[in-house]
């Protein structure tokens, strides 16, 4: 043998072997080899090439021997492939694969045997020779590098008579991965089993969490069972309980609330129903819960598991349960996910259900904004939140309320004199003077004023109607906030959070802490669920104290910051100079690119916070165009009254930037003649003395960041902080993983979906081909097809090749099939193509394939969903990252402006607009001059953390050519789709009836 790769022999054993004629050259062998073994998986490949030579008259034996191994190759994602080959292996498909190992053997039933005591899955087939009495059998299974290997008793003509063989059990066992802890998820008596139930008040997006938990346990080697009514399922047991299957859970994700049920359960709060809720688990074969609910739910489950061991011995005493089941079940598992609409509990930055519950209140006092306009009321809203504030006070900054109540800060604000009262009354004057007619005051449920005393909604409309004289009227919203089809990220959140409670599950042990699963930003966290329980009974206990400065504290870090930001922008000189800095800034403020939701809500509280913080906003119209034909103003605090609902942008945007100063800059590529030359650019930035920026906008808006940035050493002007705050749907700026308008473009594609499933479900077998915006991103796609539920999704990423759509249609076949040999109604189903995904497979190419294929078992129709993901009212949470993000804008502008005075204190700046120029104390303004690369940056969230990027260095990790970011946080969501939808699970024999959970007559 020669050795090509430095493999040893060792290898042949678990690789796969291929015999190849002797005219076949090197290169065209090395050309064979470049395909994954994994099918449509990533996969690192590695080979080598062995040479058998023989004599003169008999042709060379080359032999490729290929090593597959996935980065991740996770125990669960290997069974979940390996159960998919076996199950066509058993209807006899053997051609689906290219090259197998086939092994000789007289000795088949002991081969068999010694799989069976492994537990090593494996398939038998089993027919008569012609023309003779034997039996040809044959063993089928697949190594752990799933190559598949096939054992027979069937001589050929290239083999001798057939001899005993025996095979030792312990080589076997001597595989690089390990059949045991497979086995635990894939042995049909040891799969794990998982009870999945939903406790506490019900929130959007529960059904959602229901539906992943059950499909990602199925696609991951469990069993799902649903227990129903919560806790008091769990008590009663019988049929509270059922095992799930892969389409019980099917058509939830627009169904809000919880189908399995909540209830609150007294028994479980005694220890006889704890020990009844043990031993229904114990003989349901359960020894894992993923409870969704709140703080409350989570601490009874922690309960359970703490003297989980205490009722198994007591159950083994009173001869309840047998001891081999006592010793199975010795240890519980809990896996904790939170849905709350309060978003009470600390340590994650959003619970299940609290993103639906703020879209509920925004569309409320969105809707009640118009009439209290129309007669000039004031409109006293309560909201829920009785020991958290989170609703109260991110629907006051979504909507731009004139105040709110919270339960974790209670007025006055000028915490040395004064009633709150008085204060309110004061900040309601003040904005009708200024022009305002209506005005909106938040009240949480849990409102308390500083001496713990309830502030309720009614009492506010008294005062106000006795000490103002308004026409005031109160709004309770009530169990409105608890219901309606979940917001989109509600879903995304329900459904990642799900998949990794599954992993918890498989990687707890004994000793392991209940976890929670919570999200901090963008990044998914697992804590310890009691430290989160404990952290959030702190915040009531230092209410509770009047320690508010640590109430305040203790809930998420944005908390307390966005609570800042909300009183900054909201009231104008009330404590004059309170937020005045020791210096007048003439910051710019300009949108650049497409429209984009959340630009005027940032626009807004920027110009807001220059006011108060002694600043002069200059309004830039139309973007770089606007500029250099001199349509800038200082924009004041009424002009801007009203931005944060608005959709758009009131400013005017558009595609032209700044030209290009130099044949050597990174932006040479583009192919846009929409530019002014960057000299231009520069003189007016001269003429309006700015000594900050603020860019709003996409692509366009980083690469005229960019090129200002590159063209310092030339023009001077251009040396003040300059700040993009990422907006566009597309979300394809690099340095940040969220941009303005991305939930909002996200939300607009699942309504829209939702609307086009019903039509697809309705007209029973289709499929419908949606296509989403995004250039050449597939955010939108991937992330929208996860919320909506899409069968699978097409992206520029990895394009579009004929094996996909072939793999695709096939899927379809087999679901549509499955979906009649069970007689349950065909569901409709969604494909999402992002507009450039490819140039060849279009929108309508693909789905008049799938028409075709489809051969009468599924239609196919297109969707192209096109601009309305732009336009609208911006969704409540691009509202509240745009005030977060303009807040820290405003911050880091004068952190680099001031720090820049000090340093050249008394030195003027060639170029500068104060150079040479003699200025009146009413138009002082200090000298800034900032010419490093961290003077430009982008604001973006990156994993948890937000953080300013300098626009040169983050030009490496872009791709100007397609306009996007290369590093794609979310494309192994993608990954995600396929397994909910079901490419690499297939239903068991036994499976039972399907039950589906949707209540057709209640629904």
């Amino acid at each position: 043998f020669k050795t090509v790769s430095g493999f040893n022999n060792d290898a042949l054993g678990p690789s796969t072997t291929e015999v190849w004629p002797s005219n076949i050259s090197s290169e065209s062998l090395v050309d064979e080899s470049t395909e994954s073994l994994v099918e449509e998986e990533k996969a690192v490949t590695e080979e080598c090439w062995l040479y058998l030579k023989t004599s003169e008259t008999v042709n060379d034996i080359k032999i490729r021997v290929v090593l597959a191994i996935q980065a991740d190759f996770a125990v669960a994602e290997f069974t979940s492939i390996y159960e998919k080959k076996l199950k066509l292996l058993s209807t006899q498909q053997i051609q689906n694969e290219a090259t197998f190992l086939s092994l000789i053997s007289n000795s088949l039933e002991e081969i068999e045997q010694i799989f069976k005591r492994l537990g090593q899955p494996f398939c038998k087939h089993s027919f008569p020779i012609v023309g003779s009495d034997k039996i040809y059998t044959q063993l089928f299974v697949y190594d752990p590098l799933l190559n598949l290997i096939v054992f027979d008793n069937k001589e050929t003509p290239l083999t001798d008579a057939i001899e005993d063989s025996t095979i030792d059990p312990a080589k076997f066992k001597a595989l690089n991965i390990s059949t045991e802890a497979i086995n635990i998820q894939r042995g049909s008596s040891q799969k794990k089993k998982i009870g999945i139930m939903t406790s506490g008040g019900d929130s959007s997006g529960m059904n959602c969490a229901v539906r992943a938990t059950v499909r990602c346990a199925l696609a991951r080697g469990c069993i799902p069972y649903l227990i129903f009514e919560g806790y008091q399922g769990l008590v009663d047991g019988g049929d509270k309980i059922k095992k799930a299957g892969w389409d019980d859970v099917r058509g939830l994700m627009s169904l809000g609330g919880t189908v399995i049920g909540t209830a609150r359960c007294l028994d479980f709060k005694k220890k006889e129903g704890r020990i009844k809720a043990a031993l229904n688990l114990v003989k349901n074969g359960i020894d894992a819960l993923v409870v969704v609910g709140g703080d409350g739910s989570l601490t009874g489950a922690d309960l359970l598991r703490a003297e989980w061991k205490a009722y198994i011995d007591e159950l083994l005493q009173n001869s309840s349960i047998t001891s081999e089941e006592a010793d199975k079940y010795r240890n519980l598992t809990i896996v904790g996910m939170v849905g709350s609409i309060d978003n009470d509990m600390a340590a994650t930055d959003l619970t299940i259900g609290a993103n639906t519950s703020l879209h509920r209140i925004c569309e409320a006092l969105d809707s009640l904004v118009s009439t209290a306009i129309s007669h000039q009321r004031c409109f006293v809203v309560e909201v829920m939140g009785r020991h958290c504030g989170w609703l109260g006070l991110m629907a006051a900054i979504a909507v731009g309320a004139d105040w709110t109540f919270l339960p974790e800060r209670p007025p006055p604000i000028n915490l040395t004199d004064g009633q709150w009262e008085d204060e309110m009354c004061e900040i309601i004057q003040t904005q009708r003077e200024k022009g305002n007619r209506k005005n909106i005051i938040v009240v949480c449920e849990g409102a308390i004023d500083r001496q713990l005393n309830p502030i309720k909604a009614n009492y506010v409309k008294e005062v106000i109607e006795k000490r103002l004289g308004l026409d005031t009227r109160v709004t309770t919203l009530g169990h409105v906030q608890r219901g309606g089809a979940p917001s989109a990220f509600d879903r995304y959140l329900a459904t990642i959070q799900s998949d990794e409670a599954i992993k918890a599950v498989l990687k707890s042990t004994p000793e392991t802490p209940s976890p929670m699963i919570g999200i901090q930003q963008n990044k998914i966290t697992t804590i310890p669920l009691m430290e989160a329980v404990s952290l959030t009974h702190s915040v009531s206990e230092a209410v509770s104290k009047k320690d508010f400065n640590k109430a305040m504290e203790l809930r998420d870090p944005d908390f307390k910051d966005a609570y800042n930001a909300y009183v900054e922008s909201t009231l104008y000189d009330l404590y004059k100079g309170k937020y005045e800095r020791p210096g007048k800034l003439r910051i710019g403020i300009m949108h650049v690119g497409a429209p984009a939701g959340g630009m005027n809500a940032a626009t807004r509280t920027a110009v807001r916070l220059c006011l108060n913080r002694g600043h002069i906003p200059i309004g830039i119209y139309n973007g770089f165009a606007g500029l250099t034909k001199g349509q800038v103003e200082p924009l004041s605090w009424q002009q801007v009254s009203g931005w944060t609902t608005r959709g758009g942008s009131e400013l005017g945007t558009n595609r032209v930037q700044p030209l290009l100063v130099s044949n050597n800059s990174s932006l040479n590529y583009v192919n846009s003649s929409d530019y002014i030359d960057a000299g231009i650019v520069a003189y007016h930035f001269q003429k309006l003395k700015l000594q900050g920026l603020i860019i709003i906008g996409g692509f366009e808006a980083y690469s005229s960041i960019l090129t200002l940035a590159q063209s310092r050493n030339i023009y001077p002007s251009f040396c003040i902080p300059m700040v993009q705050i990422p907006a566009t749907v597309s979300n394809n700026v690099p340095g940040t993983e969220y941009s303005l308008g991305s939930d909002t473009a996200i939300n607009a594609i699942v309504e829209a979906c939702d609307r086009i499933k019903l039509s697809a479900s309705a007209s029973r077998k289709r499929v419908f081909v949606v296509e989403v915006q995004g250039g050449h991103c597939g955010y939108l796609a991937v992330v929208g097809g996860l919320a909506a539920g899409a069968t699978c999704t097409y992206i520029p990423e990895e394009g579009i090749t004929l094996d996909m759509l072939q793999r695709d249609i096939r899927h379809m076949i087999r679901r549509y099939r499955e979906e009649d040999a069970k007689g349950i109604p065909n569901e409709g189903r969604l494909i999402l193509r992002n507009e450039c995904a490819s140039k060849t497979y279009t929108t309508d190419v693909i789905s008049a394939i799938f028409k075709e294929e489809g051969k009468g078992l599924f239609d196919s129709r297109t969707a192209v969903l096109g601009h309305l993901q732009q336009g609208g009212i911006p969704s409540p949470l691009d509202r509240i990252r745009a005030v977060r993000q303009a807040v820290k804008c405003i911050d880091w502008i004068e952190e680099k402006a001031f720090a820049s005075v000090k340093k050249k204190k008394d030195h003027n700046i060639p170029g500068t607009p104060q150079f040479n120029k003699p200025q009146t104390d009413e138009e002082k303004f200090p000298n800034v001059y900032t010419p490093k690369p961290d003077s430009a940056c982008v604001i973006g969230i990156r994993g948890a953390d937000t953080v300013f990027s300098p626009v040169e260095s983050l030009a490496n990790e872009t791709d100007m050519k397609h306009r996007v970011g290369k590093k794609a946080w979310w494309m192994h969501y993608k990954k995600l789709i396929n397994m909910l939808s079901k490419y690499d699970f297939f239903d068991e024999e036994e499976d039972e009836k399907v039950d589906l959970l949707k209540n057709r007559n209640n629904v």
